[in-house]
């Protein structure tokens, strides 16, 4: 890890309902911790989803790649880290790493997505508000890191 902020961690356990039919941790569910992951970052950063929908902001995932390690499997304890791995010059496009780990610390699963600050009243991509563009330049980064070119909107 590079970049401002302290690092971020999540903790979890493999529930019911993230078990699918192989019985192991269902990559719809880990894309959900991911996000989860994503919005503790904010909230215990004072920007909780009561901000989110007083701004008329959220976040939108345009893209998500999901890397399998390991498996998780039901009530397994796992983490989530999570990374900022690119903004664009405006705070409006952001990337973000997550990488999901058992308690060994095996890497179980990596997902890196891609997304943009929507208005919800507009339906369209925003700048964010300069309180959450702050706490997103914060955010503990990637060995990687880098401004996310081109026009955001």
């Amino acid at each position: 890890m590079t970049g401002p902020g302290p690092e971020f961690r999540q903790g979890f356990r493999v529930g019911w309902g993230d078990v699918d039919g192989n019985a192991h941790m269902a990559g719809s569910a880990i894309l959900h911790r991911a996000a989860d992951t994503r919005l503790l970052f904010f909230a215990e950063r004072g920007f909780p989803g009561k901000r989110f929908a007083e701004e008329r902001v959220g976040p939108v995932m345009t893209r998500d790649e999901l890397v399998y390690r390991k498996e998780l499997r039901l009530l397994e304890a796992f983490t989530v880290d999570l990374l900022a791995d690119g903004i664009s010059a405006d705070g409006v496009r952001f990337r973000i790493v997550n990488t999901l780990r058992n308690s060994s610390e095996d890497v179980t699963a990596v997902v890196t997505s891609e997304g943009v600050w929507f208005d919800l009243e507009h339906r369209k991509p925003r700048v964010p508000p300069p309180e959450l563009d702050k706490i997103a330049r914060a955010m503990p980064r990637t060995a990687s890191f880098s401004e996310i070119p081109g026009r955001s909107r």
